[in-house]
C-alpha cells in the first residue's frame, strides 16, 4: 500500500529523521512511538502527503485512500452530529442527489416513449446500482452503530456539532474516518478524548480493520491490545519490529545486549591485532606481516550499539504543609448549565492522603466536579474545604492557557515570585527544557512539550492536594512513567480524572464512576473497577436492569450439603457465563462483518437461520443464568 524510501526531514539545519525506510501492507497495525518532539506527528503528515519531505519518496498503490485523524479539526457550523458524520460518504451523498433529480424528472415527465425518458430510466438503473454497491442502503445504520460505539447517545444525533466540546467533535471526526473504508488509517492520539468504554470499542474495531493502520499513541495498553508492529523514532533513526509495544521493548533490549556482547568480543580481537602489529613493527622480517594486519584492521566494520534517547523528566511533587484529616466534604452538591443537569445530589468525603480516580464517559461531570472543587465554578449544595488545604490544579486544557508569543523561560519567570524565581531554570531542566530550549517560543512546542511546561509551571505554587484532569494527554510513554512514579511518591492527597488504564493501574485506591449526574464508589484500583463493571454490565444484558454487583459468596462453614450445592451452582453458573461470553463475542463479530461487508456476509449458506439461532440460544442462556443466580442468592 505504502512504500517509504530514504525519507529525510530537517528543521533548522538539524535532521528530525534521516533516510528512513519501511513499507505498510494491509492488516499491518503500527504503533508509532518516540519521545515528544521526535517527529511522530510530522511523519503522519508526510504519509498523508499534507507536507513534503526534504528528500526521499513515498510511493502508494493506485487508488489507495488515506484517512488522517489530526489533533486540530474544523467543522462547518450548523450541521447535526449525523449530518457531519454523513460527510464520510461523499460519493453516496452525490448519488442521492442524482437519484433525487432523476426521480423528480421521471415524475414530471409524460413522454414515456421518448429517447430522453428512456435515458432517464437507464441513468436510474446505473446510479441505483452504484448506490447499492457503495452501501447506500446501509450507511445510515452503519453510522449510528459507530457513533454509539464511540459513546454518543441517540438523542445526541440531532444536536448541532457547535454544542459539543472539542473532545466530542474529535469523536465525530474519528467516526467519519472509520466509516470511509480507507485503505490506510493514520491516527494521531485517537484515545486522548475517549473514555475507557469507547477505547475498548475502538480497540475491537481496529483489530478487525482490514487496511493498514498507523497509530501515534502514548497509551501503552491500547498499543499492546491493537498493534502488531512497532516503529520507534529515536535520535533521527527508526527501529522497526513486528511486535506490539511491550514485546518490542523486550526484543529491543535483547538485540542491544547481543550488540554489546558482539562489540566486546570485537574489541578484544582488535586489541590483540593491535598488539601483534606493534610487536611485528619492531622486526624488519615481520614488517610485511604488520602491514597485512593493518590492512585487515582497516577493513573491519566496527559493531555499533543502538543509541537510546534516555532523557526523561525528573519530577517530584513536594507536600507544602500538612492539612486537616478531612480535605473536602461535599453534601447534596449539584451543578446545572441552564436546564441541563450535570451533577445532582453528590455526597463525597475526601480524606487526607487518599488517592482517587474519577472515571466515566465524557460529559458526565468529572471535569465539572474538579472545577467546582478548585473554585472555578458556582454550584448548589454544600462544599467544605478542610483546614490548611492548598490545591494544585492541572486542567485538561492547561497547555492552552500558555501564551504562544512567550518563550519557555519567560513563561516560567512571569509565573514565579521572588522566593522561587531563582529555581526556574532548575525546574525547567528537570522537565527536559535545557540550554537553548528555554528560548523556544511556546507556539512552536509540540503538544507533549506544552504539557511538560504546564506541569513545570505548577511547581511554582505550593500544594498538598493535587487535582489533575487528563495529565497524560500528549505525554510520551517515558514521561508518563516518570509522572506516574512522581504521583506514587506524592505524600499528599490526589484526585485524578483520566481514561488511561495503564496510567491509573496501582495509582489510586478508590474509583468514582460518573453516570447520569450521579457518582458511584468502587473501593479498589482501576482493575477492580473494570472487573466490577464487567460483572454489572453482564447482569444488565438485554434486561436494562440496574443490578448492583454482589460481593463474593461466603460459604456456610457448618453446612456440608449447602457448601456442596453452592459449589455445584457456582460451577454451573460459571459454565453458563462462559457460553454467554463466547456467544456475545460471536454475535458481535457477525455484527462487525455485517457492518464492514454486508453482501459477502449474508451470502453464506443459512446465514440468517444460524444468526437467529445464536440470538435465541443467548436469550435461553440468559434465562438460565437468572434462574441459577436466584438459587445462589437464596443460599447466601
Amino acid at each position: 500500500m505504502l512504500n517509504i524510501h530514504n525519507l529525510s526531514v530537517a528543521f533548522g539545519g538539524e535532521y528530525l529523521f534521516e533516510e528512513i525506510a519501511f513499507r505498510l501492507n494491509g492488516g499491518t497495525r503500527v504503533g508509532l512511538i518516540g519521545k515528544n518532539g521526535a517527529g511522530k506527528s510530522t511523519l503522519l503528515k508526510l504519509l498523508s502527503k499534507e507536507i513534503a519531505p526534504d528528500s526521499g519518496t513515498i510511493a502508494t498503490e493506485k487508488d489507495t485512500k488515506i484517512g488522517f485523524l489530526k489533533q486540530d479539526i474544523d467543522f462547518e457550523l450548523g450541521r447535526t452530529v449525523l449530518e457531519e458524520s454523513y460527510q464520510a460518504f461523499t460519493e453516496i451523498k452525490e448519488l442521492e442527489q442524482k437519484l433525487e433529480g432523476i426521480n423528480k424528472g421521471l415524475a414530471e415527465r409524460t413522454d414515456y416513449e421518448s429517447e430522453s425518458y428512456n435515458q432517464l430510466m437507464v441513468d436510474l438503473t446505473d446510479v441505483s446500482h452504484r448506490y447499492e454497491i457503495l452501501g447506500g442502503y446501509n450507511y445510515q445504520g452503519d453510522t449510528e452503530k459507530v457513533l454509539l460505539g464511540l459513546g454518543f447517545k441517540r438523542e445526541d444525533f440531532t444536536k448541532v456539532t457547535d454544542t459539543f466540546s472539542g473532545g466530542w467533535r474529535m469523536r465525530i471526526e474519528l467516526a467519519k474516518l472509520l466509516l470511509q473504508n480507507n485503505d490506510v488509517l493514520l491516527l494521531d492520539e485517537p484515545t486522548n478524548h475517549l473514555d475507557i468504554e469507547s477505547i475498548i470499542w475502538l480497540e475491537q474495531f481496529l483489530k478487525n480493520y482490514p487496511g493498514a493502520v498507523v497509530i501515534v499513541s502514548h497509551d501503552k495498553m491500547f498499543l499492546d491490545n491493537v498493534t502488531n508492529r512497532t516503529i520507534e523514532i529515536s535520535l533521527g533513526r527508526i527501529y522497526d519490529y513486528n511486535k506490539p509495544y511491550s514485546k518490542f521493548l523486550e526484543l529491543r533490549n535483547e538485540i542491544k545486549e547481543q550488540q554489546l556482547s558482539a562489540q566486546k568480543n570485537q574489541e578484544k580481537q582488535i586489541q590483540q591485532t593491535e598488539k601483534l602489529i606493534e610487536k611485528f613493527r619492531a622486526k624488519a622480517t615481520k614488517a610485511s606481516m604488520a602491514q597485512s594486519l593493518i590492512k585487515k584492521l582497516d577493513k573491519i566494520e566496527r559493531i555499533e550499539v543502538d543509541e537510546d534517547d534516555n532523557s526523561v523528566m525528573n519530577v517530584r511533587f513536594p507536600v507544602s504543609i500538612t492539612p486537616g484529616k478531612v480535605v473536602a466534604e461535599l453534601e447534596n452538591l449539584s451543578k446545572y448549565y441552564g436546564e441541563k443537569r450535570v451533577l445532582e445530589g453528590i455526597d463525597l468525603l475526601v480524606e487526607r492522603g487518599s488517592k482517587t480516580a474519577f472515571v466515566g464517559q465524557n460529559g458526565q461531570g468529572k471535569t465539572t466536579l474538579a472545577k467546582v472543587m478548585v473554585g472555578e465554578l458556582e454550584y448548589g449544595g454544600k462544599l467544605k474545604i478542610g483546614h490548611n488545604v492548598q490545591v494544585g490544579y492541572f486542567a485538561q486544557n492547561q497547555a492552552e492557557y500558555l501564551d504562544g508569543s512567550k518563550t519557555v523561560l519567560d513563561t516560567m519567570i512571569d509565573a514565579a515570585n521572588e522566593k522561587n524565581r531563582s529555581k526556574v531554570r532548575d525546574i525547567l531542566g528537570s522537565f527536559l527544557f535545557r540550554g537553548d530550549e528555554v528560548d523556544k517560543y511556546v507556539k512552536v512546542l509540540s503538544g507533549g512539550e506544552r504539557n511538560r511546561l504546564a506541569l513545570a509551571k505548577m511547581l511554582l505554587e505550593p500544594f498538598n492536594v493535587l487535582i489533575m484532569d487528563e495529565p497524560t494527554n500528549h505525554l510520551d510513554i517515558k514521561s508518563k512513567n516518570v509522572l506516574k512514579q512522581a504521583l506514587q511518591n506524592f505524600e499528599g492527597t490526589l484526585i485524578l480524572v483520566s481514561h488511561d488504564r495503564d496510567f491509573l493501574q496501582g495509582l489510586t485506591d478508590r474509583v468514582y464512576e460518573f453516570k447520569e449526574g450521579k457518582i458511584k464508589e468502587y473501593l479498589g484500583d482501576i482493575d477492580f473497577y473494570l472487573e466490577q463493571r464487567k460483572a454489572e454490565d453482564f447482569r444488565k444484558i438485554e434486561k436494562g436492569e440496574k443490578v448492583q454487583v454482589r460481593p463474593k459468596v461466603e460459604e456456610k462453614k457448618n453446612d456440608y450439603q449447602t457448601q456442596k450445592k453452592l459449589k455445584s451452582l457456582k460451577n454451573r453458573l460459571s459454565g453458563v457465563e462462559n457460553k454467554i461470553s463466547q456467544l456475545e463475542k460471536d454475535i458481535a463479530e457477525t455484527d462487525h462483518n455485517l457492518l464492514m461487508d454486508y453482501d459477502t456476509t449474508i451470502a453464506k449458506p443459512n446465514f440468517f437461520d444460524e444468526y437467529q439461532e445464536k440470538k435465541d440460544l443467548l436469550e435461553s442462556l440468559m434465562e438460565e443464568w437468572e434462574k441459577l443466580s436466584g438459587e445462589l442468592e437464596q443460599l447466601t
